[in-house]
């Protein structure tokens, strides 16, 4: 028998002790799978080393079908969100209000999103497909055209999509829903009762785990391009011992960051990113190869439309017949990871997304998200990646070379070869890959401490430690890796990534049953003087009650 039926107060309690018991289990759990990683890593290196690319190897052979085929889910997902009947449900209700400026909104949108990856690989993929596209036979385009296309695809449109739909899914069930702001929250109601706490538990930790993972990922990337950045400024030497340093270093300042709070710390910086952004393309595209863009950039554009579909749906049949390696399949080095990077980053800029946008509504949400970073993505890949073929042709392979040797060293290549403002290009993007590290993180930790503290707000001592758990996984992998450093970070996004990519499948079931049966939600339809109706209006309204506020206004 229930001893809390009838008595509010008592259920209530029963129920936060409850959830302040779930998040325990988390932090233990996550805590312990950390320690055993790091244990095992550094008992045995190589058997660690091993076991990871074979991990690879394996998620590559079997499963890299699911993870293209899951980005065109997200994409089409999200269009039809944005263009059906549900368009209009507004966040929070008919009557909230967004809490950021939509500048505010989109900087630090795209500040949580790219910025360490798309930096990191504006340069050094155009310059890498530029002669290992497996599409160019079938659609001959140019090197050039093709080579723009393929990095256009892997960090626009489809990479958002996948951003959005993790966040719609956390935004509704929090603002409409009174679900908390975590995994559990988006998922529990499609689950079965007797599973639901357990499955719930579950459900949470696999995303911390795979937001760990991502950050991971971008903490690695960024250490060895913010050391190649002081190595092309300074003539330091671009060791392992630097990026050491800058991890422990930036990881510090993120800390301080995370202290101060997303308004006065993630928001400024964001902005500062932004502006920084602008300034670096402007001198880029003012004193480089201008005229190479203003053709290249239309012509790029034009040829990722033409190949969208098939590029969206190139699931690379060879690899069905085995792998010897992960090496062996070009969607391994390219597709699959970087849209498994995209999903292992989703839980942290979904719910750090799905908490700045209270206030939009479903369609806003989706083309905000969709729209404007992707605008910016191609803008920023077409004028530096670009500038990079230019000048790699100009200079005889020599930005390739760079490339070859070291893959972080592609941007500041490129900077060098800029006439007049070539120091001034290659100090303003190493601060860039500083800010961008710091905001990445930031809103990173801002995510995961409200996902293993759903009760009591999360102090800042807490998401402290949450950096240097992070901290200490990336300096694991970059140990790890030795030679193979790039190959072992992108090893982690993708292990941690694909059982997250089944949480979104639950996600999104759950999502789709809420807004077709929940009963707050109430269809309105404005009516114009003749009776002809004009647009569909949905909103989280008790049942029986209308909107009359039209979609346009």
């Amino acid at each position: 028998m229930n001893s809390n039926k009838g008595d509010p107060g008592r259920a209530a309690s029963s129920a936060t002790t409850k959830a302040r018991k779930d998040d325990i289990a988390i932090r233990i759990a996550t805590a312990a799978i950390v320690a055993i990683i790091v244990g095992a890593a550094v008992a045995n290196p190589s058997a660690a080393y091993d076991t990871i690319q074979n991990l690879r190897t394996f998620i590559t052979e079997y499963f890299g079908w699911w993870i293209v085929f899951a980005a065109l889910l997200a994409l089409v997902l999200c269009l039809w969100i944005a263009f059906g009947k549900y368009r209009s449900i507004r966040l929070g209700g008919p009557d909230a209000k967004p809490e950021y400026s939509r500048f505010a909104w989109y900087s630090m949108l795209f500040a949580c999103g790219q910025g360490i990856g798309l930096i990191f690989w504006s340069v050094a993929e155009p310059i890498l497909v530029r002669t290992d596209n497996p599409l160019l036979d079938t659609f001959p385009v140019g090197v050039d055209n093709g080579a723009m296309a393929w990095s256009y695809f892997h960090w626009a449109i489809t990479a958002w999509a996948i951003y959005c739909i993790v966040a719609i899914c956390m935004a509704y069930a929090r603002f409409n829903r009174g679900k908390s702001g975590s995994f559990r929250g988006a998922c529990e109601d499609i689950l079965p009762k007797p599973i639901r706490r357990g499955g719930g538990l579950v459900i949470e930790w696999l995303a911390v785990i795979t937001t760990i993972l991502g950050l991971a990922t971008s903490f690695g990337f960024a250490s060895m391009q913010f050391g190649s950045g002081l190595s092309s400024l300074f003539g330091i030497d671009s060791n392992l011992v630097l990026k050491v340093g800058v991890i422990v270093v930036i990881g510090l300042i993120t800390a301080l960051s995370v202290f101060v709070g997303v308004q006065k710390g993630m928001q400024r910086i964001s902005k500062a990113n932004s502006v920084l952004s602008i300034v670096l393309l402007v001198l880029v595209f003012v004193f480089g190869p201008t005229l190479f863009l203003l053709h290249l950039i239309p012509e790029s554009i034009g040829t990722y439309i033409q190949t969208f579909v098939p590029m969206s749906t190139f699931m690379e049949t060879s690899t069905a017949g085995g792998l010897g390696t992960w090496s062996d399949s070009w969607n391994g080095a390219w597709s699959v990871f970087i849209f498994c990077w995209c999903f292992a980053f989703s839980p942290f800029v979904a719910s750090f997304i799905a908490s700045i946008s209270r206030g939009r509504t479903l369609r806003e949400f989706v083309l905000g998200i969709i729209g404007i970073p992707s605008i910016v993505v191609v803008v920023w890949i077409g004028i530096i990646g670009g500038t990079a073929l230019n000048y790699d042709d100009a200079l005889g392979g020599a930005i390739t070379a760079a490339v070859m040797q070291d893959t972080s060293s592609g941007l500041f290549a490129m900077g060098q070869a800029i006439p007049y403002v070539g120091l001034l290009v290659v100090a303003i993007s190493t601060v860039l890959v500083g800010t961008y590290f710091i905001t990445s993180i930031d809103s990173g930790v801002h995510a995961l401490s409200g996902f293993v503290s759903t009760v009591a707000k999360p102090s800042p001592p807490f998401k402290a430690v949450l950096v240097a758990l992070i901290a200490v996984v990336t300096l694991v992998l970059l140990l790890l890796g030795g030679d193979g450093v790039l190959d072992t970070i992108q090893t982690g996004t993708i292990v941690g990534a694909l059982p997250f990519t089944l949480i979104v499948v639950i996600m999104v079931a759950n999502f789709i049953r809420a807004v077709r049966k929940d009963p707050q939600i109430s269809t309105c339809v404005s009516v114009l003087e003749g009776g002809e109706p004009q647009a569909e209006e949905n909103y989280a309204l008790p049942e029986g009650q209308c909107s009359t506020t039209l979609h346009d206004q």
